[in-house]
Order: C-alpha cells, then sequence, then structure tokens
C-alpha cells in the first residue's frame, strides 16, 4: 500500500474521533486518575480504540504504540503511534485546547504525522519530503528572529512538583530572552503551531513518543529545525525536544546553558 493510503485513512479517523470529543466536551465524565494529577477518560480510551480499530482492520500487519493501552510490538516495519487525545487535563476541566495525535513510523523513521486541533477544525498533516498542510493548503514556519521577537511554548512534567527537572529554570530563562511564552497543556498541538508559524520554537523535556512524533514532522516538513537540547539528532524516542524555525534554534540552545 502506499503512503497516500496511510494518509487517508489516517486522517479520516482523526477527524472521526475528534467530533466524537467534541460531542462529549462539556458532557459529565468517568475521570481515572493514572497519577496524582495525570488524568483519563473514558473519551481517551474510546477515541484510541475507534482509532486502533479503524488501523487494524486497514492494516492487519501494523504494529501499535499508543497512550492508553499496551499494544504487542510484533518487530512490524509500520508502527502507529498515536495520542488519542492529548490534552486530556483541558478536556476534563472544559478547556477546549486539545488534540488527536497520530503518526506513521516506517523502519524506525516518522513518514506520516497527522495533528486535528477538534474545536478549531483544524487538520495538520505532513509526509516526509512533500511538505506540511493546514486544511490542504501548505504551511511553513515564521521567518521572525531574534530570540528576542519570539513567542514560544512550553509544558511541564506531571511529577514537576517533585522531580528537579521540572523546566521551570528554563521557563524562567526564556521568559526574559523573549516576547512572551504560553502554555497551553497540548505538545502536538504546540509543534503543530511551530510549522504553521504562530510559535517561533517550542521545547519541552518527558515526553512521550505520542506527545511529539506527528508534531515534530510538521515541524521538520515546514522547513523547522527539530533537536534535543543540546543540538543532537532528535528521536520521538528521546527525553527532550527543542523545535524552531531554524533562525532562533542556536539561541534557543544557548539558553539551555544558562
Amino acid at each position: 500500500m502506499s503512503t497516500d493510503q496511510f494518509l487517508e485513512k489516517a486522517l479520516l479517523l482523526a477527524k472521526e474521533a475528534g467530533e466524537y470529543q467534541r460531542s462529549r466536551l462539556w458532557t459529565p465524565l468517568d475521570i481515572q486518575h493514572k497519577g496524582e494529577i495525570d488524568l483519563v477518560t473514558e473519551v481517551d480510551k474510546r477515541s484510541e480504540e475507534l482509532i486502533v480499530t479503524g488501523l487494524q482492520r486497514a492494516f492487519p500487519d501494523h504494529d501499535f504504540l499508543a497512550e492508553e493501552n499496551i499494544y504487542s510490538d510484533r518487530g512490524k516495519n509500520h508502527k502507529w503511534i498515536i495520542d488519542p487525545l492529548d490534552g486530556t487535563t483541558n478536556f476534563t476541566h472544559g478547556f477546549p485546547w486539545f488534540a488527536v495525535s497520530i503518526a506513521l513510523e516506517v523502519d524506525g523513521e516518522i513518514v506520516l504525522g497527522v495533528v486535528f486541533h477538534t474545536m478549531m477544525a483544524e487538520m495538520f498533516h505532513a509526509l516526509k519530503g512533500e511538505g506540511a498542510y493546514l486544511n490542504g493548503a501548505p504551511i511553513r514556519v515564521s521567518s521572525r528572529s531574534p530570540l528576542r521577537s519570539s513567542l514560544l511554548a512550553t509544558g511541564f512534567p506531571y511529577d514537576s512538583a517533585t522531580d528537579p527537572e521540572n523546566n521551570f529554570n528554563h521557563f524562567a530563562n526564556f521568559q526574559m530572552r523573549t516576547r512572551g511564552i504560553r502554555r497551553a497543556g497540548a505538545a502536538a498541538l504546540d509543534l503543530a503551531y511551530v510549522a504553521a508559524g504562530r510559535f517561533d520554537g517550542f521545547w519541552e523535556s518527558k515526553l512521550k513518543p505520542w506527545d511529539v512524533a506527528a508534531g515534530q514532522l510538521l515541524v521538520k516538513e515546514a522547513g523547522g529545525v527539530v533537536t534535543g537540547f543540546a543540538g543532537e539528532p532528535y528521536s520521538v524516542y528521546s527525553h527532550r525536544i527543542v523545535a524552531s524555525n531554524g533562525l532562533i534554534h542556536d539561541e534557543m540552545l544557548e539558553t539551555f546553558k544558562t
């Protein structure tokens, strides 16, 4: 099967899951705890079931890595990496900022990424080597620089109250060196917004592959740069990510040293 066929199915399922989430926002929820403040709802679980089942039926020989369930790793060349509802805390509080994120890894490389910004009806997608798009129109990273003129995004880990790697020091340092920082609570959307030129850069640590797999491809295909905090090559299985329009990347990397 072609990558275009994979993309067509991913777009369809992302929209279907997003529309289900839209129908459940501001309705009573069964909220459970995965950690002290890390939440999960029946909407997360149902969204993942919808996406994974749809992909399994279409592509039975593919593997899956997703947030809410453990799937057998059969060593297949194709692996779908899925965050069915990125921004669960926002969703449970009725804050309409969340997304569906679906990526496809082939032979260890992310080749397809889809992020559906549910409440804005914005469908971001990218195929490796073919650019990044928003609702079918090409998008590019911003041309803003230097860092002082830039708007960045970030987030904080769930265990920020107990783990010294809580991003508080980096947040303070960047706040003093930029036009501003936004912390909206959905890494997939932060990365999609860097790709669309709405944010100029993004950084965060302790994210999972499903948080970043689709979004980092969007940034790269939109002309941006994605590395680790020291400028090292980035993998979605890495511990830290910094993404930018490329023009402010070196300044961002320098800021991590302060």
